[in-house]
């Protein structure tokens, strides 16, 4: 059975992390697994030292040496299983069923890519633990690699979380856009939200039409779609047409050779996901 699939490293979004997973929980009927990873980078495997620190030095030295990665990859330890103890209560809280707790050693993109015939949707926080210690990193060190390498939808959310009242679907007819179309018409995810689809362009006949079928698609679904077509740049039209309209949630087709794609893995990445409170929605 696939499951709803939550990032969590104590961090500030971690709260949030866990809010949306329990509302798409509910909303796609779905487990939920808890998911802390320790960095293998930063909680290597206790090492041989004897080699780096030299010829003479003295033996209790790396004796030290070695019970120091110990003890701090066992405090790491444990303050990831206390991280999932306080999840899984937020969860239970929340009326849910019990979730799955797991704890992995090693790299979170290679966990994720091991674990991705389960997930269902992974949600991660739009801000790791690490950034508290780099001051003004506008989103985590791994989310670009986990939303490029996992061909899963991905809900980020900011430090805040609420259930979505509406939803803003960035659209432009390339082939990534047209999936996530097809994925929002088969999902129970988001079913009976308001769903603005914005297409960034110019507004003649060909736009009409590619906004028109996908606006159909999604009626047919059951979606009450409010259509919409603006001149300019993309990332400020979306930003501005999600402002004025006080919308929940973005979502938008991942990685499509198109402007939105350029929009993702580009430095306008970091600006939108910077100055949006929004959660995004990258659909595949």
């Amino acid at each position: 059975m696939t499951r709803i699939t939550a990032c969590i490293d104590g961090s500030a979004a971690t709260a949030a992390v866990c809010d949306g997973a329990i509302w798409a929980s509910r909303r796609l009927g779905q487990p939920l697994t808890f998911l802390h990873v320790l960095d293998r980078g930063r909680y290597p495997a206790p090492g041989d030292y004897s080699g780096a620190i030299g010829l003479g030095s003295c033996e209790h030295l790396t004796d030290e040496l070695t019970r120091l990665d110990v003890r701090r990859a066992q405090v790491a330890l444990e303050q990831g299983q206390a991280i999932l103890a306080a999840a899984r209560a937020r969860a239970l809280a929340a009326g849910l069923e019990e979730p799955e707790l797991c704890q992995r050693h090693g790299d979170l993109v290679e966990t994720l890519a091991e674990m991705a015939a389960d997930v269902r949707l992974l949600v991660i926080g739009r801000q790791g633990e690490d950034s508290r210690r780099h001051a003004g990193q506008p989103i985590g060190s791994q989310l670009e690699n986990v939303t490029r390498s996992l061909a899963r939808p991905t809900l980020v959310v900011p430090d805040d979380f609420k259930a979505p009242g509406s939803l803003l679907l960035a659209y432009d007819a390339s082939p990534s856009a047209r999936q996530a179309v097809s994925t929002l018409a088969a999902s129970p995810l988001v079913k009976g939200l308001p769903l603005h689809l914005l297409m960034v362009g110019e507004d003649n006949a060909l736009t009409r039409a590619a906004l028109h079928d996908a606006q159909a698609q999604l009626e047919i679904a059951g979606f009450l779609v409010i259509p919409a077509i603006r001149e300019g740049n993309l990332e400020p039209v979306l930003h501005a047409y999600r402002q004025e309209r006080a919308i929940d949630l973005v979502a938008m087709g991942a990685y499509g050779h198109s402007r939105i794609r350029r929009l993702l893995l580009g430095s306008t990445t970091s600006q939108m996901l910077h100055k949006s409170r929004t959660p995004l929605l990258l659909l595949r």
